[in-house]
C-alpha cells in the first residue's frame, strides 16, 4: 500500500512542479495572469504575442490585423511605409498593449534595483507577485475600487509590486491622480519612493509625449510631495509616527505599508492615521487602498483588519502567499519515491506536520528544504513565525495565546449576520413595567443582536441561558454585554449555541433592568450577571450593590452563589456570578477545552475576534491585550461554563405563577 501510495504523491508532484515551472514570458504574455489571446504580426519587433483579450477590440488593433502586416497597415492608411510612419504605429501599438497588460510594461520600462548587485534590472513578477497582480487587476477590470490587505511572508517583492502597480495607473492611465505612501517610519516610505524614482530615471519620454527625461519634481518646494510633470501625479510621503505628516490632500491611491507596527501615540491610533488617509477618498474605479505588512502578533489594527477581510466585514480583499509559493524556498530530491513513501508512511506521526504542507499544497522539494531549514530553530513555533504555511501562523506569537488558533478558524465558519437587529421594549424601563409588555423592535443601529429568537413551538425546561459581563457607562469604557445561550440541543447530544446578544453603555441599573427583560423574552431563562463591578462600585445617587437585590423581588430567575443551605440557615444572599482568581482559573480551562472540542456554536465574529486576542501576561494574569476587549469573551466563558454544569433541559409543562427560586452554585 506505501507504494503505491507513493506512487500517487510522486505524480501528483509531478503535476504540481509543472505548474509552477509553466513557461511565463511577459515580453511575450505567454502565462501571464490574465485572459490572454494569439495576436500575431509577422514584422513587428514581438511577432506572436499573447495579450489581455480587451486588447483585442482596440480598433488600431484590429485595423493592423486585417491588414496581415504592420507594413501593409501603413501602405493602406498613410500611402508611405517610411521607417518613421513604422516606427510611430509601431510605438503606438506598444501604448495600447501597456494600457491592458502590466506584466508588459513592467518588463519592459520599470527597473528595479538588483538584490543581487550589478546593474538594474527589468522588473519580471514573479509567481507570487502575479498571484497579487490577479487580485489588483480582477477588481481593476470589474471597474471597482482597488482595495487589498496584503500579509507577506519573508521577502517577495509585494511592496514592490504594489508601488510600481500604482506607478503604472499614474503613468498609464490616469492624469492628476495623487498617492500617498505611508510607512511605520518615513526612512521606509522614502525607500519606497526611491523605487519610483529609480523607474522614472530609465523611463522612456516618448510613452508620455515629452522630450525631456521624467524626474519627479519637488511640489511647491514641500520635502514630502514629489510630482511628475508630464502626467501631473503627486506622490506624498507620510509616516506613521509623524501621524500629521499623513494628513490632508486629495489622494487617489495610498500604499500603506509595515501597518502591523505602527506605534500607537499621544491621541494617535493606526485607525486614525487610516482614517485621515483614506476618509476622503472617492469610492469610483482606479482608487486604490492597499494595507500590507508583515504580522507583529495579534490584537493590533493590522490583525483585526485581517480577520474583519477574512470574515468578509470589510472592503479589502485579503492576500497571502505561503512560503512554498516563492522560488527561492525549495530543495532538490535524489529520490522522490523514498521520500514520498516515508511521507505517506509517517504522516499520522512524527511526520504530520510535513503532510500538513503538502496537503497545503507543497511540493516534494518544498517540504525538503522546509525540514533541512526547520534545524535552524530550537522551536518549530518560531520557523512558523518566519515561514509563516497560512494566515494562522503567521500571526501565531511567543506561546502566549490562550485559546488554539485552528480551533478559534473552526468557530468562525458558523458565524452570521443577524436575522435582526433592534431592541427589547416593555411597559418602562424598570422594576415589574420592566417585565410587562415585552416586544421586539426592529432598529437599524440596535444594540441587540438576535440570530434566533425564542421558539415556543415546544415548552422546554432550562433551554436558555442569559449571562451579563457589566461594563462602564461611557463610550470610551469597557463595553457592557449580554448573551443568551439556547440549550436545546444538549438534550439530545448536541451543543448549545449563542442566539441573541446586546452589547454597549448604559448605566448599570438599566442595564441589569435590560438584561432580566432579555431573560424574560427568552423563556424565563437563567439570568447569570457578572456581579464584581456591581459590588465594588458606589456611585453617589445610585445604589447599584442593591441593584440585583431588587431584581430577586420581582419574577425573574436569578443566579445565586450562596449555597441553598445557606440561605435556608439566615446567610445572606450573595446574587451574580463573582469572578476572582479560583473562578476565573475554572471559567478559562473549562473555556480551552469547550473551544478546542468545538463544543459550542458561535455566531458573533468580534466573540472570535476577542478569542484571538485573549493572552497570559508576562505576571501570569489573563486579558485581552492591549488595547482591545474581552467583554464578549467574559459572557463566553461564563456562560458555557454554566450551560455544561445545569441539569440537561427537558420538555416540561410549566405553571406560569410557580414560586420562582434563585439558582445557586451549589444546585451547579
Amino acid at each position: 500500500m506505501s507504494s503505491m501510495e507513493a506512487d500517487r504523491i510522486v505524480e501528483e508532484n509531478r503535476c504540481r512542479l509543472e505548474r509552477i515551472g509553466a513557461t511565463f514570458d511577459p515580453v511575450t504574455g505567454a502565462g501571464a495572469p490574465l485572459e490572454r489571446a494569439r495576436l500575431e504580426i509577422p514584422d513587428f519587433h514581438i511577432p506572436v504575442q499573447w495579450v489581455p483579450v480587451g486588447m483585442m477590440e482596440v480598433s488600431l488593433v484590429r485595423r493592423i490585423v486585417s491588414a496581415g502586416s504592420l507594413r501593409a497597415f501603413v501602405q493602406t492608411e498613410f500611402g508611405s511605409d517610411a521607417p518613421a510612419t513604422l516606427l510611430r504605429v509601431a510605438r503606438e501599438l506598444v501604448r495600447v498593449r501597456i494600457g491592458y497588460d502590466f506584466c508588459f510594461w513592467a518588463v519592459m520600462f520599470a527597473r528595479i534595483k538588483n538584490k543581487r548587485g550589478g546593474p538594474d534590472v527589468p522588473f519580471v513578477l514573479n509567481r507570487a507577485q502575479r498571484k497579487l497582480l490577479s487580485v489588483l487587476e480582477g477588481q481593476r477590470l470589474s471597474g471597482f475600487p482597488i482595495r487589498v490587505i496584503l500579509l507577506k511572508a519573508r521577502q517577495w517583492g509585494g511592496s514592490t509590486l504594489v508601488q510600481i502597480y500604482m506607478a503604472w495607473i499614474q503613468l498609464v492611465h490616469r492624469r492628476n491622480w495623487n498617492s500617498i505612501i505611508v510607512a511605520h517610519v518615513k526612512d521606509t516610505a522614502s525607500e519606497i519612493k526611491g523605487m519610483y524614482a529609480k523607474l522614472l530615471e530609465n523611463y522612456p519620454p516618448w510613452l508620455l509625449d515629452s522630450d525631456l527625461p521624467v524626474r519627479f519634481v519637488p511640489f511647491e518646494r514641500s520635502s514630502n510631495i514629489a510630482m511628475i510633470q508630464e502626467t501631473g501625479c503627486k506622490v506624498k510621503l507620510g509616516s506613521a509616527e509623524k501621524p500629521d505628516s499623513a494628513r490632508g490632500g486629495d489622494s487617489a491611491m495610498a500604499h500603506m505599508t509595515e501597518v502591523a507596527f505602527w506605534k500607537k501615540t499621544e491621541g494617535k491610533e493606526p485607525e486614525d492615521i487610516v482614517r485621515s488617509v483614506c476618509g476622503g477618498m472617492s469610492v469610483e474605479p482606479y482608487t486604490l487602498q492597499v494595507y500590507e505588512s508583515t504580522a507583529n502578533g495579534t490584537g493590533n489594527f493590522f490583525h483585526n483588519e485581517w480577520l474583519r477581510a477574512r470574515s468578509g466585514d470589510s472592503d479589502k480583499t485579503p492576500v497571502f502567499v505561503a512560503w512554498y509559493e516563492i522560488e527561492m524556498y525549495t530543495r532538490p530530491l535524489a529520490d522522490e519515491q523514498a521520500f514520498a513513501r516515508e511521507l505517506w508512511e509517517n504522516r499520522l506521526s512524527s511526520g504530520s506536520y510535513d503532510w500538513f504542507l503538502w496537503e497545503q499544497g507543497a511540493t516534494l522539494q518544498h517540504i525538503a528544504w522546509y525540514r533541512q531549514k526547520r534545524k535552524e530553530y530550537a522551536r518549530h513555533e518560531d520557523m512558523m513565525a518566519e515561514y509563516p504555511s497560512d494566515d494562522v501562523e503567521a500571526f501565531q506569537h511567543s506561546g502566549q495565546r490562550v485559546f488554539d488558533v485552528y480551533r478559534i478558524e473552526a468557530l468562525m465558519k458558523n458565524c452570521t449576520e443577524p436575522a435582526d437587529v433592534g431592541e427589547l421594549t416593555a411597559d418602562g424601563p424598570k422594576r415589574e413595567a420592566a417585565l410587562r409588555g415585552i416586544r421586539f423592535c426592529p432598529e437599524p443601529g440596535g444594540g441587540l443582536k438576535v440570530w434566533s429568537h425564542p421558539d415556543r413551538s415546544v415548552r422546554v425546561s432550562d433551554r436558555y441561558v442569559t449571562v451579563v459581563d457589566v461594563g462602564g457607562r461611557s463610550r470610551k469604557a469597557d463595553y457592557s454585554v449580554i448573551a443568551v445561550f439556547d440549550r436545546y440541543l444538549m438534550a439530545y447530544g448536541g451543543i448549545p449555541e449563542v442566539v441573541a446578544q446586546w452589547r454597549g453603555h448604559t448605566d448599570h441599573d438599566l442595564l441589569a433592568w435590560k438584561a432580566a427583560r432579555i431573560a424574560k423574552y427568552y423563556d424565563d431563562s437563567l439570568l447569570v450577571i457578572e456581579s464584581n463591578t456591581l459590588e465594588t462600585e458606589m456611585t453617589e445617587g445610585e445604589h447599584t450593590e442593591y441593584i440585583l437585590d431588587e431584581i430577586s423581588r420581582y419574577d425573574v430567575r436569578l443566579y445565586c452563589r450562596t449555597p441553598a443551605d445557606a440561605v435556608s440557615a439566615g446567610v445572606p444572599t450573595r446574587w451574580g456570578f463573582h469572578t476572582n482568581v479560583s473562578t476565573k482559573s475554572m471559567i478559562i480551562d473549562r473555556m480551552v477545552e469547550i473551544v478546542r472540542e468545538g463544543l459550542y456554536v458561535e455566531r458573533d465574529r468580534e466573540a472570535c475576534y476577542e478569542l484571538s486576542n485573549y493572552e497570559k501576561k508576562p505576571t501570569g494574569n489573563f486579558g485581552a491585550v492591549d488595547g482591545k476587549h474581552d467583554d464578549i469573551l467574559m459572557t463566553r466563558m461564563i456562560g458555557l461554563y454554566i450551560c455544561y454544569d445545569l441539569p440537561l433541559p427537558r420538555e416540561a409543562n410549566r405553571v406560569s405563577n410557580a414560586i420562582r427560586k434563585p439558582v445557586s452554585e451549589a444546585v451547579i
